[in-house]
């Protein structure tokens, strides 16, 4: 899943280290959502967003996603 964590981070001048610490979670759980490896919960999305002052979707880029996902739907 696309997310605007890394960018928002990278705005705020934080690292992935105080970023986790923010949230709760291990710097390696921070690395694998920026690389799209791993979908945060939705707890943590939410405590991500908190942090940024930004919402949900806007973070986790929900509508880009839904329509990747439509469209991949659409090919089967």
């Amino acid at each position: 899943m696309k997310t605007r964590v890394k960018e928002m981070r990278m705005q705020r001048g934080m690292t992935q280290m105080q970023l986790a610490a923010l949230v709760h979670v291990s710097a390696r759980t921070i690395i694998s959502i920026e690389k799209g490896q791993y979908s945060p919960s939705l707890m943590l999305a939410y405590r991500m967003a908190e942090v940024f002052g930004t919402t949900v979707e806007e973070l986790c880029c929900l509508r880009e996603n839904r329509e990747w996902e439509d469209q991949a739907y659409e090919s089967l």
